[in-house]
């Protein structure tokens, strides 16, 4: 035990200038070091018992009714412990009714004078505590640091994309030897995270989903992710999904109005579809790959919206050229206004027991169209690897689908089509040319007005994620 007098008397017997005597102060460490040791033989298995370490700090033993005030102090304030994960007040062990108020120093000359002071006022003794870290209090990234070859430390792989339980990482190949002891490291850092899992550079060609290995946990892929209040279930390692796309997902449902159909030409498990149809558009959602089509229409029942999406599993190409004379054969019900809360349906009910007209719960500004919605507003291409090669199914689609009526009236206004695409332009007038250029080429045709380019994300150094939207030019859709 270190009693307060000898702080005092520490400090009285400097006799130096002020200005030394606070350079001595500075130089004295107000933030502890509490970095994990530095393990860098470890690079195969994951050792947490050697990561320990016992840092002495100063304790002030006060009566515990006046902890309270030591911590309100504006004296006190930059003295107090602040660690996370460390409690700045202790009980202490040989006393029941006195408390150990831990301050974030650990020798006494780094103790200003008006602190002596102050504690002397309050009858407070100063102790030595030890605190004890262990592999628990040290988050992922400084674990790695202690870890990695210094040379790997500036970008250590601490960051990771969550889907449902699953924590997805993109090692770069020099970390790919810690393979494993990165993917441990992050699973015992995230309560949430039950797999890590690293892709792979091999994807399956045909549905474009990565390949990709398990690094640490359970070998369970099957995911239930969260998104726009929606509820998706699928095997991560058999579709496409991206959770860095969120943003993207809301911006584009945001653009659609709750009486419009939407075509969904590659719609995977549903992250345009189903936020789309909780918003009150009837959507028509496909995909190529039949594990996506299984779990887009597992997701439609689950979300509750199966009377406004209708699956389909076929190619992108021939669902651009079909899903118009669905659409017109097989119309979509009218809108009829947003769907009630759980409260309203209960009063609802409740009026028409009681004989009142329930049409008060009903916001008519919303029910703008009353007849069944056959023509399609909204194509949606969401395959930027590969969307604009399908571009050139849209020559002359109301003209094929027009075969036994004209639909020249159904469709004054064109549809907006939504297109994903890569470029490797960085400059945003250079990608906007460039991708122009390449949908043109395809359409076989100039863009007329209503065009915009939404950069998405930047997805590696050299190439970036756009989507293009542009009002359908008629002179293609109905052309030969």
């Amino acid at each position: 035990m270190l009693g307060l007098q000898s702080c005092l008397s520490t400090l009285a017997l400097r006799k130096r200038p002020i200005s030394s005597f606070f350079s001595k102060i500075m130089a004295c460490t107000l933030t502890l070091d509490v970095s994990p040791p530095v393990h860098r033989w470890m690079n195969t298995a994951l050792q947490r018992d050697v990561f320990k370490r016992t840092i002495p700090v100063l304790a002030a033993r006060v009566p515990a009714s006046k902890t309270g005030f030591m911590l309100k102090s504006g004296v006190m304030k930059k003295y107090l412990m602040d660690l996370p994960k460390v409690r700045s007040v202790l009980r202490d062990p040989h006393d029941d009714l006195e408390r150990l108020v831990l301050l974030n120093v650990s020798e006494h000359a780094a103790l200003s004078q008006e602190v002596c002071d102050f504690l002397q006022e309050q009858s407070a003794t100063l102790v030595v505590h030890n605190l004890e870290l262990t592999y628990d209090y040290w988050t992922a990234d400084e674990i790695l640091h202690s870890i990695l070859p210094e040379e790997l430390c500036k970008g250590s792989p601490s960051g990771f994309a969550v889907t449902g339980h699953i924590a997805h990482m993109n090692l770069n190949k020099e970390y790919l030897p810690y393979k494993h002891i990165i993917g441990q490291i992050i699973l015992d850092k995230n309560s949430m995270i039950k797999t890590v899992v690293n892709k792979l550079d091999s994807i399956d060609t045909k549905y474009r989903f990565f390949k990709m290995e398990l690094l640490a946990g359970e070998p369970n892929y099957v995911v239930e992710h969260h998104e726009s209040n929606c509820r998706f279930t699928f095997d991560f390692t058999h579709v496409y999904w991206n959770s860095r796309l969120h943003t993207e997902h809301d911006r584009l449902v945001q653009l659609f109005q709750p009486t419009d159909v939407i075509a969904d030409v590659f719609a995977g498990v549903g992250p345009f579809a189903i936020p789309a149809a909780k918003k009150g558009c009837a959507v028509f959602a496909n995909d190529l790959n039949p594990e996506s089509a299984r779990y887009l229409s597992q997701n439609i029942v689950d979300n509750k919206v199966a009377s406004l999406v209708r699956a389909s599993c076929e190619d992108g190409r021939d669902f651009i050229k079909k899903v118009i004379g669905r659409a017109r054969d097989h119309p979509f019900p009218a809108y009829t206004g947003p769907k009630l809360s759980k409260m309203q349906e209960k009063e609802k009910r409740r009026l028409q027991l009681g004989g009142s007209s329930p049409t008060a719960l009903v916001d008519q500004s919303a029910v703008e169209n009353q007849s069944p919605r056959q023509t399609v507003s909204h194509f949606v291409m969401n395959l930027p690897d590969s969307a604009i090669n399908f571009l050139d199914a849209f020559r002359g689609v109301l003209l094929e689908s027009a075969s036994e009526r004209d639909l020249s009236g159904n469709y004054a206004n064109m549809p907006m089509v939504h297109c994903h695409c890569f470029t490797r332009e960085l400059q945003l007038d250079r990608a906007e040319a460039d991708i122009i250029q390449r949908v043109e080429s395809k359409l076989g045709h100039k863009l007329d007005t209503e065009v915009a380019l939404h950069m998405v994300r930047s997805v590696a150094p050299n190439k970036d994620m756009y989507c293009i939207s542009f009002r359908l030019p008629r002179d293609v859709a109905f052309g030969r």
